[in-house]
């Protein structure tokens, strides 16, 4: 995904803010999606920026699949659309997505060629929709924790810079796939006799349902990054536990280094989002934390600015065509 983009959106003013005016099926809706690897949350709102309801559904980062991706993210649409009691119809819907895996051109541009027949669509990273929500699009600095991870940052021009978020396994430092790939090896440990039983790897057990060392291998060869993400909240649950305490101080200290280049004047607010965001905020280094600020809202609302967006522009053009 080519970042000018990023920057020219992000140019195009701060996030409008949520009016109560009424409208009309007619008018169209507005939809703010954000997609990961452990699931989709959807605001809807309609055309004047009114929202009627939000949802969720199953993971829909373009890594797992571009069918996938569409399929959960239409049926946490549908529930939406339900939650207002109003009829799904794509072509009344301007679409607002913050996807992971978009800087993949390839998934990209699958996505795009099976698109619905919406109203209007516009696409980026879930790190710039994060960005662009959490300080409301004002110049800051995010680190999104969740399955994935990557941080993003804004400047005083709009123009948004990326660090870090290059995948899993070799990537997304801290994040929860990163997390549990690394905790499970205490348990292999456990297993081979090489460390001793301990509450920590009972929880690791359980959590992976495997019950000996053959099960176990079954339940790796098939573990994709959600599934090692599931592992994450055992390695919060026992920080007392020395190697879970080290991980824990290791994964701090990466969210550190995802941030540095990204301000290197150690001035922008920081944020941390995502699903780990509450529990690693102990484990920041005491630099960041000084500058840590509550997320003034989330991704989907980053990505229903990109719906607006979206849909100003196709009215614009239309009514230029006139």
């Amino acid at each position: 995904m080519p970042f000018g983009q990023l920057a020219r959106a992000a140019a195009a003013g701060k996030l409008a803010a949520m009016n109560t005016s009424s409208t009309s099926a007619s008018d169209g809706f507005l939809l703010g999606i954000d997609g990961g690897g452990s699931g989709t949350r959807v605001i809807l709102t309609d055309a004047h920026g009114l929202e009627l309801a939000r949802a969720s559904g199953g993971p829909s980062g373009l890594g797992l699949g571009v069918k996938r991706a569409w399929q959960s993210i239409g049926e946490a649409c549908r529930r939406a659309f339900d939650a207002a009691a109003l009829p799904f119809e794509w072509r009344a819907c301007s679409l607002g997505c913050g996807l992971a895996g978009v800087n993949n051109a390839d998934w990209l541009a699958a996505f795009l060629a099976a698109a619905p027949d919406v109203r209007a669509l516009s696409i980026e990273s879930d790190a710039y929709t994060t960005v662009l929500g959490a300080h409301g699009g004002e110049p800051g600095v995010v680190v999104a924790l969740g399955t994935g991870s990557i941080a993003a940052s804004l400047d005083e021009k709009g123009v948004c810079r990326i660090s870090g978020g290059y995948g899993f396994p070799s990537g997304d430092e801290a994040s929860g796939a990163w997390l549990g790939l690394r905790a499970v090896v205490h348990l292999q440990r456990v297993l081979d006799g090489r460390a001793p039983e301990d509450g920590w790897s009972r929880e690791l057990l359980a959590r992976t349902g495997a019950t000996d060392r053959d099960s176990l291998v079954v339940w790796l060869c098939n573990a994709n990054q959600t599934a090692y993400a599931t592992l994450a909240p055992a390695v919060f649950a026992f920080r007392d536990h020395p190697d879970a305490a080290r991980l824990l101080e290791q994964a701090g200290q990466e969210i550190g280094k995802l941030v540095a280049p990204l301000d290197p004047a150690g001035a922008l607010p920081i944020a941390l989002c995502g699903g780990l965001a509450v529990p690693y905020e102990p484990f920041v280094p005491a630099a960041l934390r000084e500058r840590m600020r509550a997320p003034r809202a989330d991704s989907a609302a980053g990505a229903l600015e990109l719906a607006r967006r979206a849909a100003s522009a196709l009215s614009g053009a239309a009514g230029r065509a006139r």
